[in-house]
């Protein structure tokens, strides 16, 4: 179930890189770039993070997705329509990606032993690093510092997921009621526009 939570999230992140390279009038390389570093970007940073070998370095099917996705939107001319970043099909998709690349960064950090500040940093990074690198590089402001509970979600799963730790609770029900939680809570966040305001 997580794998394919994952795969969805996958998808759901080349579709979000390819649409932020093609509103920043990006060349077909640059598009690939973006939709590369923000479907792939996170795990990569993970991976280096606990020092081994990036996943996507030693398994073809993560690129491939990735490739695979950004041919059909440029065979199809999505980039010529209306922005599907908005329908509801994307945002569930997008959601399930945030959520399972949440949990896969914490639970890796978890088996090597991280401390509270650790967990939730390679949560939090395994979801929206690898789109952090690519608003830098493209010169926006991160998208995930401007939206008040996107990136918070990866926090607060990563603050969960050690506390189930320390008392030994992790396990696939767990995980699969923090996954639903952290699902429903995400989408409720989206269409009630919840923020944390600095005032």
């Amino acid at each position: 179930m997580f794998e394919l939570a994952e795969y969805i999230g996958i998808i759901a992140f080349s579709m979000s890189g390819f649409f932020v390279g093609v509103r920043n009038h990006l060349d077909l390389l640059g598009v690939l770039i973006a939709t590369f570093l923000t479907a792939l970007g996170g795990g990569i940073i993970r991976d280096i993070g606990v020092d081994k070998t990036p996943f996507t370095f030693t398994n073809t099917y993560p690129a491939l997705i990735v490739v695979i996705v950004l041919a059909l939107l440029i065979l199809f001319r999505f980039h010529k329509r209306n922005s599907l970043e908005n329908k509801a099909l994307f945002i569930w998709s997008d959601s399930i990606g945030l959520v399972s690349f949440s949990i896969s960064g914490a639970l890796i950090a978890i088996e090597h032993h991280f401390n509270l500040a650790g967990v939730v940093a390679m949560a939090f990074t395994t979801a929206v690093g690898g789109g952090i690198v690519r608003d830098v590089i493209i010169n926006e402001v991160p998208f995930v510092l401007k939206t008040g509970f996107y990136g918070t979600i990866s926090l607060l799963i990563g603050m969960t997921l050690y506390i189930l730790a320390q008392f030994s609770l992790i396990s696939f029900s767990s995980i699969s009621l923090l996954f639903i939680f952290a699902f429903v809570l995400r989408l409720i966040a989206y269409y009630k526009k919840w923020a944390i305001p600095l005032k």
